[in-house]
């Protein structure tokens, strides 16, 4: 099955990672070398009748993070979520360099180094594919999936366990992770929650603001 085949890769990512680490101990660069692992997206793996990545749920946009560095002896895990913009300007700071001017993100390097720090929003994103769409598929009208695979979306992901997707073409969602962590249940419509969709898309656009974002939501 699919998922088999997934979880053989994932060994075969094991044991690669363990190779990576016996050549170097074996050349005597383990305490010369920052080693990184980390995905650039997950696969939903048939939750929520999808498979593949392209959408902003946990199981597409969760991913490991993991950093070995020279005389670490023991592990440290930073208790909540961190964004992948935050790699380069981490990895420019273990290497004793300055940030560039260009990388929205921030160095995680005083949170590895025991300091404190509150969790921040985390944000998404996803850009069109501009995949083409044959005549005559099955699964939905051209129309619906053409306008499915060229949307665009923003998403945050706030430390009290909210999140909302904004889309520019489809419908939006939020979902309480703190109580739903599977996202079955979409609160988007609900108007109980309509004070914390106000602050969550203020959050959104600061954020685009801050990046130069034009997309329109």
């Amino acid at each position: 099955s699919i998922k088999q085949r997934y979880l053989g890769l994932v060994t075969l990512v094991d044991q690669s990672i363990g190779a990576i680490l016996g050549c170097l101990e074996r050349c005597g660069l383990t305490e010369d070398t920052i080693v990184v692992h980390t995905s650039d997206h997950g696969d939903s793996l048939g939750a929520h009748h999808l498979f593949g990545k392209e959408t902003m749920f946990e199981e597409a946009a969760r991913v490991p993070w993991l950093i070995r560095l020279p005389g670490q002896t023991r592990p440290k895990l930073i208790p909540f979520p961190v964004s992948h913009i935050d790699f380069v300007p981490t990895v420019l700071d273990l290497l004793g360099q300055s940030n560039h001017a260009q990388c929205a993100g921030k160095s995680l390097l005083p949170l590895v180094h025991d300091e404190t720090a509150p969790p921040q929003n985390v944000f998404l994103e996803w850009a069109p594919n501009r995949t083409k769409v044959k005549k005559g598929s099955r699964l939905a009208r051209r129309r619906i999936i053409k306008r499915a695979v060229e949307e665009s979306t923003r998403t945050v992901v706030s430390p009290d366990g909210w999140k909302l997707c904004l889309r520019d073409k489809d419908s939006n969602e939020l979902y309480n992770l703190t109580g739903d962590p599977f996202e079955t249940r979409n609160l988007y419509s609900n108007p109980q929650h309509a004070s914390v969709i106000s602050r969550l898309t203020g959050e959104i656009r600061r954020w685009q603001e801050s990046t130069n974002d034009k997309l329109k939501l």
